[in-house]
This record gives C-alpha cells, sequence and structure tokens, in this order.
C-alpha cells in the first residue's frame, strides 16, 4: 500500500479511522454427562450398557432425545448473551476495510523517527489525489514540526467526505532535516478504492390529461334527478419510482430519502395505507423509524407522485430535457456510521416543441342520437410569432358514429403569439353508446401543414 524512494529517517504509518465492531467468541458448550464420566467409558463394554440406562433415563427426565451429538448441548453459563458470542469487547478495525461513496474517510496518521538522532523542520502535507483533482488535507509549511527526537515521533488526524468513485491516493509528503543537516524529501502513497453503497434505479410514468364520467345527484324536495357528466381532468400527473439497493455487506439504515424537486414541480411520497391507533401514529410521529435495507442486495422501493405547479401560467414549454429534481439520501450503519448520498438530476419524459396545442374545452352533458351537438375547441399558439390562418376538418376514416353538421370544413384567423382562440364545432352522433370523437385535425393554410389531431373524446349517446 505505501513506497518509498530511498532510506529516510521518517516513515509515515497510516490507521483508518472508523466504528469498532463487536468481538465475537464462539460459546463454549458442554454435556451433562460430561461432568460424570468420560467420553472414553462407553468404549468399556462392562460399563457401555449401565452408563446408557443412566443418560436414557436423565433425558426423559430433561428431553425427550437420546442423541449423545453436540446438538443438545448447553451453555456453561445461565447469560443469554453467551448465547450470541458477544463478550461485550470492541474490536478497531485490523485492515483498511471498504470505503463507500457518501461516507468521512477519516485517518490516523504518524511520522516516525526511527533513526538514532533528531531530526529537525518537518515539513508535513497530506491530501487526497483522484481522477479529477487534489484535495489538500494538512499543511505545515506555515508552521513546521520544529523537531522529533529519536524513536519519537508526531501524530494527527485527517478527514475527507468522499464524493467520487473510483481509485483514490491518500499522499503524505514530508521535508525535514535530518543529523547531519541535510534537507530531504519523504514521499508516500496509500491507495484505496471507492465503490458505490448504494444502487439507485429510476422509472418515471407520465398520466395523461383525460376525460371523466362525474354522476351528479340534484334534488328538490322530494324528486332527485342524476346527471351524468363528462368532465376533463386538465391536470398532467407524473409518477416517480426510486428503487434502492444495498451494495455494501452490513445492514443500512435509511434516515431519509427525499425528493428534491425544482421550481415547477411540487413533489409527495406516496405510503401504503396503514391501520394503527392513534397513540401508534403519535409515536411514529416523534419517533421516525428507519427505513432497513438488508446486506448483501436487500431492495426498498419509494414513489413520488409530482404535479407541475404552472399549468395556469402562461403556456410556455420549452424543448429539450424534463428536469424533474434530484434525491437526497442519508443513511446510518450498525454502529451508526453516517453516510449521504446526492443523485444526479432526474429527467423526465423529453419535451417536445409544440408550435400549435388543439384540445377541447366542453362538452355537452347529454348527447342525444340524430341531434346536433356543440364542442368546445381551442387553438392556443405556443411559439415566438404568429401562425395561420387554418382549418380544422374531421377525418371520417376511422369513425363514421359521430359526423360534421354542416360544412366540413372550418376557417379560422391567424392566431397571435402565445396567444388563444375558442370556436365551437357542430357535430351530430350516429351511433347509440359509447362513441369516440376522433380525427379532429388542424391544417395550416399558409404554410401547409397539418398538426397533431385531437385526443380521442369519449361521450355517450343517448336515444332521447
Amino acid at each position: 500500500m505505501s513506497s518509498t524512494q530511498s532510506l529516510h529517517s521518517l516513515a509515515f504509518r497510516v490507521m483508518r479511522l472508523c466504528r469498532p465492531t463487536f468481538h465475537i467468541e464462539t460459546p463454549l458448550r458442554f454435556d451433562l454427562s460430561d461432568l460424570i464420566v468420560g467420553e472414553d467409558l462407553l468404549d468399556d463394554p462392562s460399563a457401555a450398557p449401565h452408563i446408557r440406562r443412566l443418560l436414557q433415563s436423565q433425558s426423559t427426565t430433561t428431553d425427550s432425545s437420546t442423541d449423545l451429538t453436540y446438538s443438545n448441548r448447553f451453555l456453561l453459563r445461565d447469560d443469554p448473551s453467551d448465547a450470541m458470542g458477544l463478550s461485550g469487547m470492541l474490536v478497531l478495525p485490523q485492515a483498511f476495510g471498504a470505503i463507500y461513496l457518501g461516507e468521512t474517510f477519516c485517518s490516523y496518521i504518524s511520522i516516525n523517527n526511527s533513526s538514532s538522532f533528531e531530526v529537525r523542520d518537518i515539513i508535513i502535507k497530506a491530501e487526497i489525489q483522484t481522477e479529477r483533482q487534489r484535495i489538500l488535507l494538512l499543511d505545515t509549511t506555515k508552521t513546521p514540526v520544529e523537531t522529533i527526537r529519536a524513536g519519537g515521533r508526531y501524530d494527527f488526524i485527517v478527514e475527507h467526505d468522499v464524493k467520487e468513485l473510483g481509485a483514490h491516493t491518500l499522499v503524505c509528503t514530508a521535508q525535514y532535516s535530518d543529523g547531519d543537516a541535510e534537507r530531504k524529501y519523504l514521499p508516500q502513497y496509500f491507495k484505496f478504492i471507492v465503490s458505490n453503497p448504494l444502487s439507485v434505479r429510476t422509472k418515471v410514468r407520465v398520466v395523461k390529461v383525460g376525460w371523466h364520467w362525474l354522476k351528479i345527484r340534484v334534488c328538490k324536495s322530494l324528486f332527485c334527478v342524476y346527471w351524468v357528466l363528462l368532465v376533463l381532468d386538465r391536470r398532467e400527473t407524473t409518477y416517480l419510482e426510486a428503487c434502492l439497493e444495498n451494495n455494501t455487506k452490513s445492514n443500512l439504515y435509511m434516515d431519509q430519502v427525499e425528493f428534491e424537486p425544482t421550481l415547477q414541480w411540487g413533489a409527495t411520497l406516496l405510503k401504503a395505507d396503514d391501520h394503527h391507533s392513534e397513540k401508534g401514529v403519535l409515536n411514529r410521529e416523534i419517533f421516525k423509524e428507519p427505513v432497513l435495507i438488508k446486506s448483501g442486495g436487500g431492495i426498498h422501493n419509494y414513489l413520488y407522485q409530482l404535479k407541475s405547479l404552472d399549468e395556469l401560467s402562461t403556456p410556455t414549454k420549452i424543448e429539450g430535457n424534463n428536469v424533474l429534481g434530484k434525491l437526497q439520501i442519508t443513511w446510518r450503519t450498525n454502529l451508526g456510521e453516517p453516510g449521504r448520498l446526492q443523485t444526479q438530476q432526474i429527467l423526465g419524459n423529453p419535451i417536445a416543441h409544440k408550435e400549435i396545442e388543439l384540445k377541447a374545452t366542453k362538452v355537452p352533458p347529454v348527447i342525444i342520437l340524430e341531434k346536433p351537438f356543440t364542442v368546445g375547441l381551442s387553438v392556443t399558439n405556443l411559439s415566438e410569432k404568429n401562425v395561420g390562418p387554418f382549418e380544422v376538418v374531421l377525418s371520417l376514416t376511422d369513425n363514421h358514429a359521430v359526423m360534421v353538421n354542416g360544412v366540413k370544413r372550418m376557417a379560422l384567423p391567424q392566431v397571435e403569439a402565445y396567444k388563444s382562440l375558442d370556436f365551437q364545432l357542430n357535430l351530430i352522433a350516429m351511433e347509440l353508446g359509447m362513441q369516440k370523437i376522433s380525427g379532429i385535425t388542424l391544417f395550416n393554410t399558409n404554410d401547409k401543414k397539418t398538426y397533431d389531431p385531437l385526443p380521442d373524446i369519449e361521450i355517450f349517446v343517448d336515444a332521447y
């Protein structure tokens, strides 16, 4: 792990400082018969029948099993902790160990004088070198260590928040004057690898705008009338699913997994409904229990509901990536050692640039067979220039259940930049039951361009 260029009076020794581990001892077990006779007596032909009969009578009073193996042996002491093998002792790290992204690397460094004379004016530097940068942790250039006596040492502690994956090198250097007043330079390198403690996988799903049937009850005195309305839900909801997988060899207790949305989004964490008492709910709010993700591939999923906060503002959309936000993750290990990660920006579905948007604004609640009805529509100009004029056309290639009542092509004037134009289209239903209004398209007569058709609208056609 370390190397030196030549023989020096000084040498660096590095020990990683991290939480100790429990010292586990295998508990010593014994059989009750070992206190009376030895195992070699079972080999004596004359004593074996009496010993087996004695053990059989003893086992019937304590246990139905007559197995003389170690499976039914007892602990030497009555303390229940003996069965766990925990002696109450803690063990300091015996090796450098695994270092994970998001942890704090803490190291105890000792520079030892192994020569028989004193060294003077020691300038010590310690820095972390990664593939991208060099981070200075300690520099005693302005305040050098005056002396280190023969056989003595100088100790210090350095800390670094690990924010990069891959190879890291702890570089320790010392400039000093030896016994002959010769100025020497000592570099030593300690390499380690930083791994990723968590695998974060995300999925983004979008629930688009749609029409919904709403049943309303209207009562006047003793009579009640039911109306079925077709309501347009304009809100577009985005769902973000985050899957966290534990890549370490120890359990991770998640203190916080919070999604920080960008300014145009609002986020809500969705949880399963738990039916508990009010007292239990109050206790959980005060003492928040951490989420356990078990070692060696344990998984936990989080679901967030995102809603746009600028739906009612001026309809402007930017072409390109749709940035949703990022995840802030904090956790602790078995002995409370903290860790923290922040993901990169999570992207939603790419936003395609739309010059013109055609949408339905009003649909009558009751539609009668072969009777004309009117649908309210709106054209919105999302560009920075005036667009149009237009023609509205209803294509009959896919559906003959709903037709235009009147002129097949409706002329619309030019629409100014970031403005909307509302108009009405006269239709007539030719079939009963659930039908779809589809094929309504917008044609730019100036640019000879056809835009995306209006999404299908479901309607219910009654006979009277």
